[in-house]
């Protein structure tokens, strides 16, 4: 029983990141736009809150600073891409390489350093801030069907000229979508450096991000199943980090290789599924806002 909970408590702490990145993307791609910089966002968040903790000594703070973090990449991202009308992939793509050199630079100060044993909840094995992000799907599930301001974002991500002819403002609904994924991802990024293995390691997030935006295609843009999609990743880091404790021989290698087979089997799965997948897309992702249509 108690090597049960271990590997449940396991299994949501290695899937905690992924949540929060994932969320948070979903909302960027409800919005309409195409974010492909979260491995970027992600790796500042965890080098941001790590900083933080180990200069300050707080943990709250910490965890501010990569939300803060997280969210000037993201601000950073919008301006390329909504203002000045920048490709969105190649801008994401070029945030995810920034992202990554600024975190090495930055981090060649705080290596070795660690942030301590982050507290866990009595009786559970698992700490407040997976909680918080099992909480955050929930309350993007009811914030997107629920209320008006979920709604908008979804009709710009649907169709934003039709939504920019009834008076909805396309750029700054956007803007705050991005904020707030950005956010999200800085603080996946940090739960990486404070909570699950709590030190500075160069590209820690070692795909993550990447693994966050398949995510959102294989939960076809539903908060609830990145949830579920979320717990199956972490389930197989576990069997990863588990396997030979289990008395299975098999090579640390190939094990190690398990959640990126599986995010390939995802994408694969994605393309002979194509045609049902972009019925559930937004039909406005992707694609650039020109405000004088």
């Amino acid at each position: 029983m108690e090597l049960m909970l271990a590997i449940l408590g396991g299994l949501i702490v290695a899937a905690t990141p992924l949540v929060f990145a994932a969320t948070g993307e979903l909302v960027v791609e409800k919005s309409g736009v195409l974010n492909l910089g979260v491995e970027g966002m992600m790796v500042i968040g965890a080098i941001a809150g790590l900083a933080i903790k180990v200069i300050t000594g707080s943990y709250v703070l910490g965890f501010l600073a990569s939300i803060v973090a997280g969210a000037l990449m993201a601000g950073l991202f919008g301006v390329l891409t909504q203002v000045m009308l920048s490709n969105q992939v190649a801008t994401g793509l070029a945030l995810t390489l920034f992202g990554l050199g600024v975190s090495a630079l930055v981090g060649q100060s705080f290596s070795g350093k660690t942030a301590g044993a982050f507290p866990k909840m009595p009786g559970s094995g698992v700490d407040v801030i997976a909680m918080v992000a099992v909480a955050s799907v929930f309350a993007v599930q009811w914030w997107l069907m629920k209320t008006r301001s979920g709604m908008i974002l979804r009709a710009v991500g649907e169709n934003h000229d039709a939504a920019h002819a009834v008076g909805y403002k396309v750029v700054r609904v956007r803007m705050l979508a991005l904020l707030f994924g950005g956010a999200m991802a800085g603080l996946g990024g940090a739960y990486l450096s404070l909570v699950q293995t709590p030190f500075w390691a160069e590209r820690m997030t070692a795909g993550r991000g990447w693994i966050a935006l398949a995510l959102v295609v294989f939960a076809a843009w539903r908060p609830l199943w990145v949830l579920v999609g979320a717990l199956l990743f972490g389930g197989i880091s576990i069997v990863q980090l588990h396997a030979q404790g289990f008395g299975l021989k098999v090579d640390a290698q190939l094990l190690s290789m398990l959640p990126y087979l599986a995010t390939i089997a995802v994408l694969v799965l994605i393309s002979r599924e194509s045609a049902r997948f972009r019925l559930r897309a937004p039909q406005s992702l992707g694609k650039t806002f020109y405000a004088s249509n």
